[in-house]
Protein backbone atom coordinates (compact mmCIF):
# COMPACT_ATOMS: atom_id res chain seq x y z
CA UNK A 1 0.00 0.00 0.00
CA UNK A 2 1.21 3.69 -0.52
CA UNK A 3 2.41 4.97 3.19
CA UNK A 4 -0.47 7.56 4.51
CA UNK A 5 1.00 11.18 4.53
CA UNK A 6 0.99 12.99 7.14
CA UNK A 7 -2.24 14.92 6.04
CA UNK A 8 -4.42 11.77 5.93
CA UNK A 9 -2.32 10.40 9.36
CA UNK A 10 -5.09 11.52 12.05
CA UNK A 11 -7.69 10.02 9.26
CA UNK A 12 -5.76 6.78 8.79
CA UNK A 13 -4.90 6.17 12.89
CA UNK A 14 -9.11 6.72 13.47
CA UNK A 15 -10.28 4.25 10.49
CA UNK A 16 -7.87 1.80 12.31
CA UNK A 17 -8.52 1.64 15.81
CA UNK A 18 -10.93 2.30 17.80
CA UNK A 19 -10.87 4.81 21.39
CA UNK A 20 -10.86 2.06 24.11
CA UNK A 21 -10.08 2.49 27.61
CA UNK A 22 -6.65 1.09 28.93
CA UNK A 23 -7.03 -2.28 30.43
CA UNK A 24 -5.02 -1.79 33.67
CA UNK A 25 -5.82 2.19 33.52
CA UNK A 26 -9.24 2.65 32.55
CA UNK A 27 -9.66 5.98 33.58
CA UNK A 28 -7.17 6.67 30.58
CA UNK A 29 -8.94 5.81 26.59
CA UNK A 30 -6.32 5.60 23.63
CA UNK A 31 -6.39 4.63 19.86
CA UNK A 32 -5.69 1.40 20.11
CA UNK A 33 -6.04 -1.23 16.91
CA UNK A 34 -8.03 -4.02 17.87
CA UNK A 35 -6.78 -6.65 15.24
CA UNK A 36 -3.22 -6.61 16.23
CA UNK A 37 -1.54 -8.55 13.45
CA UNK A 38 -3.75 -7.05 10.53
CA UNK A 39 -2.33 -3.83 11.59
CA UNK A 40 1.32 -5.00 11.28
CA UNK A 41 0.83 -6.58 7.82
CA UNK A 42 -0.74 -2.98 6.55
CA UNK A 43 2.36 -1.12 8.11
CA UNK A 44 4.88 -3.69 7.01
CA UNK A 45 3.52 -3.45 3.33
CA UNK A 46 3.78 0.23 3.37
CA UNK A 47 6.06 1.88 0.47
CA UNK A 48 9.15 3.34 2.11
CA UNK A 49 10.57 2.48 5.39
CA UNK A 50 8.11 3.65 8.39
CA UNK A 51 8.84 3.04 11.54
CA UNK A 52 6.36 0.38 12.83
CA UNK A 53 3.24 1.28 14.59
CA UNK A 54 3.97 1.05 18.23
CA UNK A 55 1.73 4.06 19.25
CA UNK A 56 -1.48 1.62 18.26
CA UNK A 57 -1.10 -0.57 21.02
CA UNK A 58 -0.57 -0.27 24.90
CA UNK A 59 2.56 -2.13 25.74
CA UNK A 60 3.01 -3.85 29.41
CA UNK A 61 5.53 -1.46 30.85
CA UNK A 62 3.43 1.58 29.99
CA UNK A 63 0.56 0.43 31.27
CA UNK A 64 2.16 -0.46 34.99
CA UNK A 65 4.07 2.57 35.08
CA UNK A 66 0.50 4.58 34.17
CA UNK A 67 -0.98 2.84 36.87
CA UNK A 68 1.71 3.56 39.23
CA UNK A 69 1.38 7.23 38.24
CA UNK A 70 -2.04 7.29 38.55
CA UNK A 71 -2.15 5.43 41.91
CA UNK A 72 0.49 7.58 43.42
CA UNK A 73 0.68 11.08 42.03
CA UNK A 74 2.58 12.73 44.44
CA UNK A 75 5.67 11.76 42.11
CA UNK A 76 4.54 13.65 39.75
CA UNK A 77 1.72 16.68 41.39
CA UNK A 78 3.20 19.95 40.65
CA UNK A 79 6.14 18.91 38.74
CA UNK A 80 7.99 18.89 34.96
CA UNK A 81 7.74 15.38 33.29
CA UNK A 82 9.54 14.18 30.06
CA UNK A 83 7.82 10.79 28.39
CA UNK A 84 10.55 9.44 26.10
CA UNK A 85 9.45 7.04 23.77
CA UNK A 86 6.04 8.63 24.17
CA UNK A 87 4.71 5.81 21.72
CA UNK A 88 0.44 6.47 22.20
CA UNK A 89 1.30 9.04 24.91
CA UNK A 90 -0.08 6.51 27.85
CA UNK A 91 2.31 7.32 30.24
CA UNK A 92 2.60 11.39 29.70
CA UNK A 93 -1.05 11.21 29.94
CA UNK A 94 -1.18 9.40 33.13
CA UNK A 95 0.85 12.02 34.23
CA UNK A 96 -0.72 14.89 33.45
CA UNK A 97 -3.77 13.39 34.74
CA UNK A 98 -1.74 12.77 38.46
CA UNK A 99 -1.35 16.47 38.54
CA UNK A 100 1.98 17.13 36.49
CA UNK A 101 2.37 21.00 36.31
CA UNK A 102 3.97 20.08 32.22
CA UNK A 103 4.30 17.38 30.62
CA UNK A 104 6.74 16.67 27.44
CA UNK A 105 5.92 14.01 25.20
CA UNK A 106 9.19 12.85 23.00
CA UNK A 107 8.23 10.71 20.00
CA UNK A 108 10.66 10.19 16.89
CA UNK A 109 7.85 8.91 14.71
CA UNK A 110 5.35 11.45 13.06
CA UNK A 111 2.31 9.17 13.29
CA UNK A 112 3.40 8.74 16.62
CA UNK A 113 3.15 12.20 17.11
CA UNK A 114 -0.28 12.44 15.53
CA UNK A 115 -1.61 9.31 17.64
CA UNK A 116 -0.44 10.81 21.33
CA UNK A 117 -1.77 14.07 20.36
CA UNK A 118 -5.51 12.67 19.51
CA UNK A 119 -4.95 10.48 22.64
CA UNK A 120 -4.36 13.37 24.56
CA UNK A 121 -7.54 15.30 23.33
CA UNK A 122 -9.41 12.67 24.14
CA UNK A 123 -8.21 12.92 27.43
CA UNK A 124 -8.87 16.41 27.69
CA UNK A 125 -5.12 16.79 28.92
CA UNK A 126 -2.25 18.87 27.23
CA UNK A 127 1.00 16.85 25.89
CA UNK A 128 3.93 19.43 24.48
CA UNK A 129 6.10 17.73 21.96
CA UNK A 130 9.57 17.42 22.93
CA UNK A 131 12.33 17.00 19.80
CA UNK A 132 14.77 14.26 21.49
CA UNK A 133 16.31 11.80 19.32
CA UNK A 134 18.95 10.01 20.22
CA UNK A 135 20.08 7.99 17.61
CA UNK A 136 20.72 11.31 15.69
CA UNK A 137 22.01 13.15 18.97
CA UNK A 138 22.95 10.78 21.54
CA UNK A 139 24.80 12.75 23.80
CA UNK A 140 21.72 15.83 24.00
CA UNK A 141 21.41 17.34 27.17
CA UNK A 142 18.93 16.22 29.69
CA UNK A 143 16.03 18.50 29.28
CA UNK A 144 15.50 20.44 32.74
CA UNK A 145 12.59 18.16 34.29
CA UNK A 146 11.81 17.13 37.15
CA UNK A 147 10.52 13.41 36.32
CA UNK A 148 11.82 11.45 33.47
CA UNK A 149 9.11 8.12 32.70
CA UNK A 150 10.06 5.61 30.41
CA UNK A 151 7.80 2.75 29.26
CA UNK A 152 9.06 -0.47 27.67
CA UNK A 153 12.33 1.13 25.84
CA UNK A 154 14.80 -1.48 26.37
CA UNK A 155 13.36 -3.92 23.83
CA UNK A 156 16.79 -4.45 21.72
CA UNK A 157 20.57 -3.51 22.84
CA UNK A 158 21.27 -0.77 20.11
CA UNK A 159 17.98 1.46 21.61
CA UNK A 160 19.21 -0.14 25.12
CA UNK A 161 22.75 1.88 24.22
CA UNK A 162 21.23 4.86 23.47
CA UNK A 163 18.65 5.34 26.02
CA UNK A 164 20.33 4.51 29.48
CA UNK A 165 23.38 7.03 29.20
CA UNK A 166 21.16 9.55 28.53
CA UNK A 167 19.29 8.24 31.66
CA UNK A 168 21.92 8.30 33.60
CA UNK A 169 22.57 12.19 32.78
CA UNK A 170 18.55 12.64 33.77
CA UNK A 171 19.27 11.35 36.68
CA UNK A 172 23.07 13.05 37.86
CA UNK A 173 21.07 16.21 37.24
CA UNK A 174 18.60 15.16 39.70
CA UNK A 175 15.42 14.03 37.97
CA UNK A 176 14.03 11.34 39.11
CA UNK A 177 13.44 8.44 36.31
CA UNK A 178 10.51 6.13 36.43
CA UNK A 179 11.19 3.00 34.24
CA UNK A 180 8.24 0.44 33.10
CA UNK A 181 9.41 -3.02 31.56
CA UNK A 182 8.16 -6.44 32.02
CA UNK A 183 11.85 -7.42 31.90
CA UNK A 184 13.02 -7.31 28.41
CA UNK A 185 16.01 -8.28 27.20
CA UNK A 186 18.29 -5.47 27.80
CA UNK A 187 16.44 -3.65 31.16
CA UNK A 188 19.63 -2.78 33.17
CA UNK A 189 18.01 -4.61 36.28
CA UNK A 190 21.41 -3.96 37.76
CA UNK A 191 21.40 0.01 38.23
CA UNK A 192 17.38 -0.23 39.17
CA UNK A 193 15.19 -0.09 42.09
CA UNK A 194 11.90 -2.00 41.64
CA UNK A 195 9.27 -0.20 43.80
CA UNK A 196 5.40 -1.55 42.34
CA UNK A 197 4.69 -4.46 39.92
CA UNK A 198 1.24 -5.50 38.19
CA UNK A 199 0.05 -8.32 36.43
CA UNK A 200 -0.74 -6.69 33.00
CA UNK A 201 -3.31 -8.14 30.21
CA UNK A 202 -1.94 -8.35 27.34
CA UNK A 203 -2.98 -9.95 23.66
CA UNK A 204 -0.92 -12.80 22.59
CA UNK A 205 0.02 -11.12 19.21
CA UNK A 206 1.81 -8.65 20.84
CA UNK A 207 3.28 -10.57 24.18
CA UNK A 208 4.39 -14.13 24.84
CA UNK A 209 1.91 -14.67 27.33
CA UNK A 210 -1.74 -13.22 28.01
CA UNK A 211 -0.80 -11.74 31.37
CA UNK A 212 2.75 -10.18 31.43
CA UNK A 213 4.33 -9.82 34.83
CA UNK A 214 5.26 -5.58 34.69
CA UNK A 215 7.17 -3.78 36.95
CA UNK A 216 7.89 0.01 37.33
CA UNK A 217 11.74 0.79 38.63
CA UNK A 218 13.38 3.55 39.53
CA UNK A 219 16.91 4.34 38.29
CA UNK A 220 19.28 4.45 41.00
Amino acid sequence: MDRPSLDTAADFIRRHTRLVPVPLAPEIRLHLADEVTALWRLWESADGDPPMPYWAFAWAGGQALARYLLDHPGGVLGRTVIDLGAGSGLVGIAAALAGAARVFAAEIDPFGRVALGLNAGANNVALNLAEIDLAVHPFSDPLPVEVVVVGDLFYERPLAELVLPWLQRCRAAGSLVLVGDPGRAYLPVDLLEPIAEYDVTQTSALEDAPVKRALVWSLR
